[in-house]
């Protein structure tokens, strides 16, 4: 099957790229028409017609049966080489662990994360969860402001099923453990932030995504039925095709540690793996966030879509404005809460003067493209590195208590944000689009499921509203948890079907020789910085068609000039290390972002462009990106396994 970029709003209609020539074959590999899916919406389209079908879905490899629910509590490993699970959760964020928690009542559970436990998007979220928990509030309210903030491209069905849910899911964190901030009443403390009409944010402090962490990953080191396995980087996804379908049995991981390949088979696998932004060069994502689930599940053929849509969060720590400086090079921006602003801070630009007003009536409370795109527009007219957020103004005992870690952080650097303000900047935050996924987290592929991050469900449309993030992952992980458990239990491993798959080769010193490995990782480590340069330069806050071009044009050279040097050097197909198959990961993500970002002739949300700078409400559909071809795509876009159709019956 060719890969396809094409353009589909909620109800079904579809445009492409090219309308009168058809077919445009782009060099990044993808080509546009009209969506084959035309018959499907958002929601019910991958509900019903791209739901696993449990009639023969798993004929091959693993065979269904009517039998009994129990647990079968032999699905463990049984080698170090290959483990077997019911459950294989990819991501130990709060989508992941949230979902395995519940999975785990019903069967065993691998939890694979890249890094420690903790280290994950959700880690770094501060602002908070927004839920409707206000009598003053509602739910149609939360739904406006997420429609009005996602510029009208958000599915109806899935805003009103997150808002209406969500009240319901932070109950269960407190019930759980999970610690949020009281106000004086004994109620919990509502924060407000941009785009939001309501106070319905629930906090902890400036640090809610670590308390929620927290009280999660205790929870999964207790339960006897959860495996975790950190330190394991996910290759590909392990697939074979039945019929027209492709299935999923689980996941090739790296063990970092000890450089050993670790296959792990399961019945069922949840892609909750975060997000990728560091296809850019600042962002306030973790080293870990590379892509690497939306790049997989593309390999896979799993439908994409709305990848054009990258969140730039408006303030990012300037660490050029501080007045002392980091002695080193940040691994990722410092984040400077949405909620900042929503409890009265004011941008100014160097000369002291408030500019928000001039953008937008909202002001500092305007949604975060809005913010994003004035602090952009500020710094390129005024030839400025960074711009200021003063929040000195409020009570001082009223900052700390609200924002503790931030006024921590910026006192090692000398800057004391009780009376001076904040430098800021805009980075890559939040990636809207990923693995097209319905309003159960299922894909097109079966017993794939997707939540968090690397998910488009449909809810952020093309732009997030604040502290929606959260929302969406416990909401998500929860509604995929019945579904998942009932196509569980209605098939069974095939515990001879692991060595079916080419297995990955780890690339060694032995194998390659210490000069080649050190040469390829000098080159990979140039390349990915390259990449990311680009992808600023010409994908960035503003875009335009040629610059567009140039960034395909570019990444296209930048790929086939890495991939060339790498198997000139003995690199092989199948040879795997981690910081070349995170490069692979980060250049098919980018070529994901930069096709779909061609595709839109509007400006919408997070994507602007100069040569369509109106909404046009004609476009107002959707992106989505179709599987590519195996056969004719580049190292990043295709499987490293390779499995004849056939070979699992």
């Amino acid at each position: 099957m060719a890969a396809y970029v094409s353009v589909g709003n909620i109800h079904n209609l579809y445009l492409s790229r090219q309308v009168y020539k058809g077919t445009d074959s782009l060099s990044s590999g993808f080509n546009f028409r009209a969506n084959p899916f035309k018959d499907l919406s958002w929601s019910s389209g991958v509900s019903k017609a791209l739901k696993p079908e449990r009639c023969g879905c798993y004929s091959r490899g693993v065979s269904s049966f009517n039998g009994s629910s129990k647990i079968n509590t032999s699905i463990r490993a049984v080698s170090s080489s290959t483990k077997y699970y019911d459950f294989t959760v990819i991501g130990s964020g709060v989508a992941g662990l949230r979902y395995a928690l519940e999975v785990a009542k019903q069967g065993t559970v691998a939890v694979i994360t890249k890094d420690e436990p903790h280290e994950s998007n959700t880690n770094y979220a501060q602002g908070g969860v927004s839920a409707v928990l206000c009598p003053l509030d509602s739910v149609e309210s939360h739904m406006q402001d997420t429609m009005v903030a996602g510029a009208h491209l958000c599915d109806e069905e899935t805003v009103r099923v997150v808002c209406t849910e969500g009240p319901e899911r932070i109950r269960e964190l407190i019930a759980m453990g999970a610690s949020f901030d009281h106000g004086e009443d004994g109620n919990l403390h509502l924060a407000r932030e941009g785009g939001h009409s309501h106070h319905r944010i629930v906090h902890a402090a400036d640090m809610t995504g670590r308390e929620i962490e927290r009280a999660l990953l205790e929870a999964v080191l207790n339960d006897p039925n959860i495996s975790v396995f950190k330190h394991h980087f996910a290759i590909d996804l392990l697939t074979s095709q039945d019929g027209l379908n492709t299935v999923c049995h689980g996941v090739d991981t790296l063990n970092i540690k000890t450089n050993e390949v670790v296959r792990f088979i399961s019945k069922v696998t949840l892609l909750a793996s975060g997000g990728a932004g560091h296809i850019y060069p600042s962002t306030t994502n973790p080293l870990v966030a590379t892509g690497d689930g939306m790049a997989m599940a593309h390999r896979a053929q799993a439908v994409i879509s709305n990848m054009e849509f990258v969140q730039f969060h408006p303030t990012a720590l300037a660490d050029e404005g501080l007045p002392i400086k980091p002695q080193t090079a940040r691994e990722n921006a410092f984040l400077i809460t949405e909620a900042v602003r929503g409890d009265g801070g004011i941008l100014y630009n160097l000369a002291m003067e408030r500019f928000m007003p001039v953008y937008d009536e909202r002001a500092e409370l305007a949604p975060r493209d809005v913010v994003a795109r004035s602090i952009d527009d500020q710094l390129k007219k005024r030839k400025e590195k960074y711009v200021l957020l003063d929040i000195s103004h409020k009570p001082r005992e009223k900052i700390l208590a609200h924002f503790p870690n931030i006024a921590s952080e910026c006192l090692k650097h000398g800057l004391d944000i009780t009376r001076q303000p904040i430098p800021v900047v805009p980075a890559a935050h939040y990636m809207c689009g990923g693995v097209r996924a319905g309003l159960q987290g299922e894909t097109n592929v079966l017993g794939l499921f997707v939540a968090g991050e690397v998910a488009c469900t449909g809810l952020h449309g093309a732009n997030r509203l604040a502290s929606n993030s959260l929302l969406e992952a416990l909401v998500f992980a929860r509604r995929a948890v019945q579904p998942s458990t009932e196509l569980m239990k209605s098939t069974r491993l095939d515990l001879s079907a692991s060595e079916k798959w080419t297995r990955p080769v780890v690339a060694t010193a032995r194998s390659l020789g210490d000069e080649v490995i050190t040469k390829i990782l000098a080159v990979t480590k140039e390349v990915r910085r390259e990449l990311q340069e680009v992808m600023w330069k010409y994908v960035g806050i503003v875009r335009s068609t040629t610059r567009l071009n140039t960034a395909e044009r570019k990444i296209a050279e930048l790929e086939a000039k890495w991939e060339t040097f790498l198997f000139e050097h003995g690199w092989e197909q199948t040879v795997v290390a981690l910081e070349a198959c995170e490069m692979r990961n980060l250049f098919c993500c980018a070529k994901l972002v930069v096709s779909s970002a061609l595709a839109r002739h509007e400006s919408r949300g997070l994507h602007y462009t100069t040569d369509f700078p109106f909404v046009e409400e004609s476009k107002r559909i959707p992106t989505i990106i179709l599987p590519s071809s195996p056969t004719t795509a580049s190292w990043s876009s295709r499987q490293l396994q390779n499995i004849s159709s056939t070979s699992l019956i």
